[in-house]
């Protein structure tokens, strides 16, 4: 890191400018990568997934109804019917009457979104259901999918398991939001010993939903028929549906599908389909041109059923969280036969290594703006633009389909714009000099307390090796070694080196080599005492003409002199 402050300092070469393509590497690519990198980490890990499903939920929100859908039609089992009737949950009798009306009007398909997989009322109502569903080849009905915590639940008696069901389960986010659709799905086995076996729970069956099976019956009447394509998609006419499946998309991290998926692109908070109540059928109100060659979803409206869904609308009615799950399903067809039949773009997303590029690119704009724009003024008004485009365009696609990233750009510019004034600023300062030059002087520093401890360390050992020659010396005078010993020869010879007695002096006695040996002792304690004095010194005025070194720079960094 020293190494980067000191390559990217305000030092400035010869010409007194750096090379414009070293600051831009230094300033903006440098620090962009690095940002956007960070950005995408974080990401990954699942930092910002809540704020990106929140921004996609803003962004269902913000877009401009679509209005009806006049191909399909609900028929809402409201508190009102329930009441009229005195009966909940609905009798298979009553089903079966409404069903038989909705006939006489020849819609294309009618989807049963209300479970019949245990009797209710009497046995001839039962028998009038299985009667109704299997003399019928627009009727399916709604089951539920097994899994790990729940067996499923059976369609109604009498539906043709290929032709006549179809499950009725959404994938739910956390908070039970719907934002995704599932078209084809494999069921989890149920406990070995479950009595019930049907479609919706035999893992060797691929059931499709309620809403596609509703889809594709509507379909069939324009000679459209669903093919399969190489890379394991759906295509309904020139149409391509292309899954959700497991991994990232989008602002997810990682759906966790396991089936086909898509996301659910709703028309409306509340004017998707028209709703009408079973009790206006049952009495004629109805607009026969409303059922005719439709699609008609018949479901539970009442809070009392409790069958409501959490979308990302803060409200599907007045006085309620959440939608009808029939009107859910409802939005869902819809989605798929505009989808074939009027080109409503689907919502899709980028590759995963395109929205990193797409993040990068957000950091690099944020350094651009920082390094090369001096003018407050313009650089509050292009930092504006910049945020704004960086709303603006994924809106704008949004409106298309496509959902890009928003929330993880923000953050790149956001950061890089501040990573880099800080930076700057410093520079500008002459701090980041300093505190490089600051480590670099504490670190002469420590070189030059060890070289003074190893000089000590020297004097020592030259004391003692004196000391030493000084005991032979007088061992030899005593008699205790030869004359003619190499060592007596070796240490004579050196100790004249050092000591500075006239040459013709004699050592006949104990007394002079004592003497001899206390003038060698004082004369290098002296030196030594000089040579801490010296080095002190030196050391201090060293210390002093850096210290004016530094505050020199720094003077020189604050008027922009190089």
């Amino acid at each position: 890191m020293a190494a980067w402050f000191s390559r990217h300092s305000t030092s400035q070469p010869a010409s007194g400018r750096s090379r414009p393509w070293r600051r831009f590497l230094g300033e903006v690519a440098f620090p962009s990568v690095v940002i956007g990198v960070a950005v995408i980490v974080v990401r990954q890990l699942g930092g910002l997934e809540a704020v990106e499903i929140g921004m996609y939920d803003r962004f269902i929100r913000w877009r401009p109804d679509e209005g009806l859908d006049n191909r399909l039609l609900v028929v809402g089992v409201s508190e009102t019917d329930l009441q009229t009737l005195n009966e909940y949950p609905l009798t298979d009798g009553t089903v079966a009457d409404l069903l038989t009306e909705l006939e006489t009007y020849e819609p294309r398909a009618i989807a049963l979104d209300i479970g019949r997989d245990i009797p209710q009322g009497d046995e001839a109502g039962r028998e009038q259901l299985r009667q109704v569903m299997e003399e019928s080849d627009r009727i399916i009905s709604a089951c539920l999918l097994s899994s790990a915590l729940q067996p499923g639940a059976a369609p109604a008696p009498g539906a043709d398991p290929e032709d006549q069901v179809g499950f009725a389960d959404f994938p739910q986010d956390e908070g039970g939001v719907v934002r995704r659709s599932t078209l084809v799905s494999v069921p989890v086995p149920p406990p070995e010993n479950w009595p019930n076996r049907h479609v919706c729970n035999n893992p060797e069956r691929q059931p499709v939903s309620l809403s596609f099976a509703s889809a594709m019956k509507y379909l069939e009447a324009e000679g459209i028929e669903p093919q399969p394509t190489p890379y394991d998609e759906i295509q309904l006419g020139d149409t391509i549906l292309f899954p959700v499946f497991d991994g990232q998309y989008g602002g997810y991290q990682n759906t966790e599908a396991v089936d086909y998926q898509l996301m659910l692109n709703y028309r409306s908070a509340t004017d998707a389909v028209r709703q009408v109540t079973l009790t206006e059928v049952m009495n004629g109100e109805v607009n026969p041109d409303w059922i005719r060659d439709r699609i008609v979803m018949i479901g539970y409206t009442s809070i009392v059923a409790g069958d409501f869904l959490s979308t990302p609308y803060l409200s599907g009615q007045e006085g309620v969280r959440g939608m009808p799950g029939v009107v859910v399903h409802a939005q869902s067809t819809s989605q798929i036969l505009s989808a074939v039949l009027n080109q409503r773009p689907l919502i899709w997303a980028l590759p995963p290594l395109l929205e990193w590029i797409w993040i990068v690119l957000w950091a690099g704009i944020g350094s651009v703006l920082v390094t090369y724009i001096r003018r407050t003024w313009l650089f509050l008004l292009l930092g504006a633009v910049a945020l704004g485009f960086c709303w603006g365009l994924p809106y704008l696609l949004f409106l298309q389909g496509g959902w890009i990233p928003i929330v993880p750009p923000t953050v790149a510019l956001g950061l890089a714009m501040a990573g880099v004034s800080i930076l700057q600023r410093a520079k500008q300062g002459g701090y980041t000099q300093a505190i490089f030059d600051q480590l670099k002087d504490q670190l002469k520093v420590r070189m030059e307390k060890d070289a003074e401890q190893e000089r000590q360390s020297h004097h020592v050992d030259y004391l003692e090796d004196l000391v030493q020659r000084a005991r032979s010396i007088r061992q030899q005078r005593s008699g205790e070694v030869p004359d003619d010993s190499p060592a007596t020869t070796a240490t004579v010879a050196s100790s004249d080196s050092f000591a500075s007695p006239p040459a013709t002096a004699p050592l006949d006695s104990e007394t002079q080599t004592q003497d001899l040996y206390e003038q060698i002792k004082a004369q290098v304690e002296k030196d030594m005492e000089q040579d801490k004095k010296t080095a002190t010194a030196s050391k201090t005025a060293a210390r002093q003409q850096q210290i004016q070194e530094l505050l020199e720079k720094a003077r020189n960094a604050r008027r922009g002199t190089p």
